[in-house]
């Protein structure tokens, strides 16, 4: 048997001027230098994000899990917490497979109001009613004008034994009122 002498609580330590507490919470000694580059900080974390195939994949290895620890055991393995799988068996009873698949980024769409587009029928309606003005007025000064000056008759030609007038011209103006509204 070997003798094992007994030494004071921090007999040792003190000597080294580290006491006991710290050098057990820390792993070691205070006055020690401390170790660079063991942990990485990342400058800005990061959301984790799980694709509906992943989520649905974990559901199921969770619904086979019959023996107590086995659901902990797969959170653990697979680094989730225990309302990430409650939350996505929620999602599937509910039948939302859409809240299992990842959700569109940036603004939703709305849908255009109708009595927009029935401002644009009207304003495309009072552009050929102004249009069809405009050619209505046209027409009037063009009658006016035929009016003040006397024109000769024009010249007829026979075709196919049909009169037709020889140019476009001489039309009378009445052709312009009564065909072409």
């Amino acid at each position: 048997m070997a003798v094992v002498e007994k030494r004071e609580r921090g007999e040792g330590i003190e000597q080294l001027g580290e006491t006991e507490g710290a050098r057990r919470a820390t792993g070691g000694s205070p006055g020690a230098a401390p170790v660079v580059g063991e942990t990485e900080v990342v400058a800005k974390a990061q959301r984790r994000r799980f694709t509906a195939e992943y989520k649905r994949r974990i559901v199921r290895e969770a619904d086979r899990c019959t023996h107590p620890g086995e659901i902990g055991a797969l959170l653990r393995r697979e680094g989730l917490y225990s309302s990430h799988l409650t939350s996505w068996r929620a999602a599937r009873d509910r039948g939302e497979l859409a809240g299992l698949a990842p959700k569109p980024r940036g603004p939703k769409a709305t849908p255009p109001d109708p009595r927009d587009k029935k401002i644009v029928e009207q304003e495309r309606e009072i552009a050929r009613w102004k249009q069809r003005a405009e050619r209505a007025e046209a027409l009037v000064e063009l009658q006016k004008n035929s009016l003040a000056r006397p024109s000769p008759a024009p010249a007829r030609r026979e075709t196919h034994g049909m009169p037709t007038i020889a140019r476009r011209e001489e039309w009378p103006s009445t052709f312009w009122c009564s065909a072409n509204p």
